[in-house]
């Protein structure tokens, strides 16, 4: 069974790549730009795994966050966080909040690979 992972950012230079990435590691994957979209897709794609930016128009990648963690259809779906937001306490809110890890922006790309494979592979 292929994993599916849901990448939500609303900067195109960063989801074009980082899908291309994914699809290459053999995952299914989805693009949504916004918070909103990415509740939305959630019940329908039921993805393994979010990539997740913070900074997203309307609703913010810590309000997915909390909504996902809070649900218990989803509480199992892991979530990365990419963000600029690179305070410690926004880091820590990310934490507090469920995330699974949190990478900052700029990233490398075999970061965020090992890091994916590490929560969904073991």
């Amino acid at each position: 069974m292929v994993n599916k992972i849901l990448i939500v950012d609303d900067e195109p230079s960063i989801t074009v790549p980082l899908k291309f990435l994914m699809e290459q590691n053999q995952f299914e994957v989805m693009v949504v730009y916004s918070g909103e979209d990415a509740l939305a897709a959630i019940d329908d794609f039921k993805p393994d795994l979010i990539l997740l930016d913070v900074m997203l128009p309307t609703v913010d990648g810590f309000q997915v966050c909390q909504n996902l963690k809070s649900d218990p259809r989803h509480k199992a779906i892991k979530v990365v966080f990419l963000s600029a937001m690179t305070r410690d306490m926004d880091i820590a809110k990310g934490n507090t909040l469920g995330a699974d890890a949190y990478i900052t922006k700029p990233f490398s790309n075999a970061d965020v690979v090992r890091q994916v494979k590490d929560l969904l592979c073991g």
